[in-house]
C-alpha cells in the first residue's frame, strides 16, 4: 500500500521494496526444483529516492504520475528553460509523471534532505544497488527523467541536471537487459539466492509488461490493465506531443509513446470496497448484465487527477446520469467502460501524430475475466492479443534475465492464448457514448478545480491542527 499524507503526495518507503524482494525470492528458491542463474528486476516508475552518501534513504520515495506535488516546479522549469525547449531535448513535455520538479520540490520544501541526499534511486535500480553494489539505472528510466535526460544524445543532460540536481550524483546508464553486476554473498544471505549469478539492470513495470509479451516491434502497442491503465506504442522513430511521453524504448534503437490513466482498476477497487467487498466475479456478472452504456451512467475516470492525454493533476471523478434506480452493477460497468473511453482517447492522441497502432497487446491483472477487455476492444474497435502469461513485469524481466545466459524465445515463453476481437453491433452506441464522454471535462473542469482547491485547504487545515 501507497501513503498519501495529503492531496497529490503518493509515497513508499524503500524498505517496502527490498523487503518484500527478499520475502518473494526467499518462497522462489525454496520452490524452485531447478538451479537459479540469473536475476531480473522492474519497478513501479518513474519514481524519486533519495539517499545520503551511505545510502540511507532519507525520506520515503515520490511516486510516478499519480504524485502530483510539483506543479509550481513545472511551472517553474517551463519558465526557465522553456517548453519548447524541454520538448525539443527531453522528448516529453513536464508533467507530474517527470523525476526532475520533484527533485525541485524536494529542493525548495525539505532543504535538511536535499542537503543530504547524494544519490537517486527508482525500484529497480534500487533493487540492483542492494542486490550487487552497482550504482546504475537503465536508459529507458532515465529517459523519463525529465528534464534531465537529452535524447539527442542518449545519455543525461548535464547542463540542466547541474541546474537541478546539485550534488546528487547521477547514475551511470545501461539498457534493461545489460548485466548490472552479481549478487553479493552478503544479498545472497539476505534473499536466499546463489551469490555469483547475474543481475540485469532491469527497468520499469510497463516496459517489462512489453517485453513479456513481445510487444517491441513498431506499431505495437501494449495495453497494461492494473491499478492504473497504462499504454506503450512501439514506434520506427521518435515521436513526441505534448499531450503524451516520448521515451527511449527497452531495446537499442526502439522508441515509444507512452501515456497513462491515474487510475482504472484503482476505481472498480474503491467502488468494491464501497460495495462491502463483494467478489470481482460477482460484480462482473453484474455489470455484464447492465449492458453495453450502463443504463444512462456515465463516468469519468479522472479519480487521482489525470495523466494523458489531459495533464489535469486537479482533474476529478465524474458520475453522471445517477438515479435512485441504478444498480452497483451499472456504477460497475460504467467504470469499465470510461476506462475504455480514456484508452480511446489516449489512442486517437497518438494516432493523431504518426503513431501507427497495428497490434495490441492486453496485459496485467484486469484481463482476468473477459468483460473488461471486451469492454475496451468494443469502444476502440481494435482487437487484443490476450497472451498465455498476462501478469507480466517480472515475466519480462525474468526473460531479460535468461537472455543474458542463454537463446530465448518470447513467442515460445509466452505464446497467444486468446485473441479478444472488437464487436460492430455496439459500435454506433459507443460512439455516441464516446462523443458524450469527450464533452464530460470541459463541462466539468472549473468544478472540479475549485473543489480540488477546497480539498487541499482542507487538507492543510486539518494538518495543522
Amino acid at each position: 500500500a501507497v501513503d498519501r499524507p495529503e492531496p497529490g503526495h503518493v509515497e513508499m518507503s524503500a524498505d517496502i521494496w527490498w523487503r518484500e524482494f527478499c520475502e518473494i525470492a526467499g518462497e522462489l528458491a525454496r520452490d524452485c526444483e531447478q538451479e537459479i542463474v540469473a536475476i531480473g528486476v522492474s519497478g513501479m516508475g518513474p519514481c524519486l529516492l533519495l539517499t545520503d552518501e551511505d545510502d540511507a534513504p532519507l525520506r520515503p520515495a515520490l511516486l510516478y504520475g499519480v504524485d502530483t506535488r510539483a506543479t509550481v516546479q513545472i511551472a517553474d522549469l517551463n519558465s526557465r528553460l522553456g517548453e519548447t525547449e524541454i520538448m525539443r531535448r527531453g522528448g516529453s513535455q513536464l508533467s507530474s509523471q517527470a523525476v526532475g520538479p520533484k527533485i525541485l520540490w524536494v529542493r525548495e520544501h525539505e532543504p535538511d534532505v536535499y542537503a543530504r541526499a547524494r544519490r537517486l534511486f527508482m525500484p529497480s535500480s534500487w533493487l540492483v544497488r542492494k542486490l550487487t553494489g552497482s550504482y546504475v539505472l537503465d536508459v529507458h528510466s532515465a529517459s523519463q527523467c525529465t528534464p534531465l535526460f537529452d535524447t539527442a544524445t542518449g545519455g543525461w543532460n548535464e547542463e540542466w541536471a547541474a541546474d537541478i540536481v546539485g550534488q546528487i550524483e547521477l547514475p551511470p546508464l545501461a539498457w534493461p537487459g545489460d548485466v548490472a553486476g552479481n549478487l553479493s554473498e552478503q544479498a545472497a544471505g539476505q534473499t536466499g539466492l546463489p551469490a555469483g549469478i547475474p543481475v540485469i539492470t532491469g527497468t520499469i513495470d510497463a516496459w517489462s509488461e512489453a517485453v513479456s509479451v513481445g510487444a517491441t516491434e513498431p506499431g505495437d502497442l501494449m495495453l497494461m490493465y492494473g491499478t492504473t491503465m497504462f499504454l506503450v506504442n512501439t514506434v520506427d522513430t521518435p515521436v513526441s506531443t505534448p499531450s503524451m511521453w516520448s521515451t527511449v524504448g527497452a531495446f537499442r534503437g526502439t522508441s515509444s509513446l507512452a501515456g497513462g490513466m491515474a487510475t482504472s482498476g484503482a476505481i472498480t477497487a474503491w467502488l468494491r470496497e464501497l460495495f462491502g467487498r463483494p467478489g470481482y466475479s460477482e460484480l462482473l456478472r453484474e455489470a455484464e448484465a447492465s449492458g453495453p452504456g450502463a443504463n444512462g451512467v456515465l463516468m469519468l475516470p479522472y479519480f487521482a487527477g489525470e495523466r494523458t492525454p489531459v495533464s489535469d493533476p486537479d482533474a476529478r471523478g465524474i458520475i453522471a446520469g445517477l438515479t435512485v434506480s441504478h444498480t452497483r452493477g451499472d456504477l460497475y460497468r460504467a467504470a469499465l467502460e470510461a476506462t475504455a473511453f480514456g484508452v480511446r482517447h489516449n489512442i486517437e492522441a497518438m494516432t493523431a501524430v504518426g503513431a501507427p497502432i497495428r497490434r495490441v497487446f492486453a496485459v496485467g491483472g484486469g484481463t482476468q475475466g473477459s468483460l473488461w477487455t471486451q469492454i475496451v476492444s468494443d469502444v476502440t474497435g481494435l482487437d487484443q492479443v490476450i497472451p498465455r502469461t498476462t501478469i507480466g513485469a517480472s515475466f519480462g524481466a525474468a526473460f531479460l534475465a535468461a537472455s543474458t545466459v542463454m537463446p530465448v524465445s518470447i513467442t515460445a515463453w509466452n505464446p497467444v492464448a486468446e485473441l479478444r476481437t472488437a464487436r460492430q453491433e455496439d459500435a454506433a452506441d459507443y460512439d455516441a457514448l464516446y462523443a458524450e464522454y469527450l464533452k464530460l471535462y470541459p463541462a466539468t473542469a472549473d468544478l472540479s478545480h475549485a473543489l480540488a482547491q477546497r480539498q487541499r485547504a482542507a487538507a492543510n487545515s486539518a494538518a495543522q491542527a
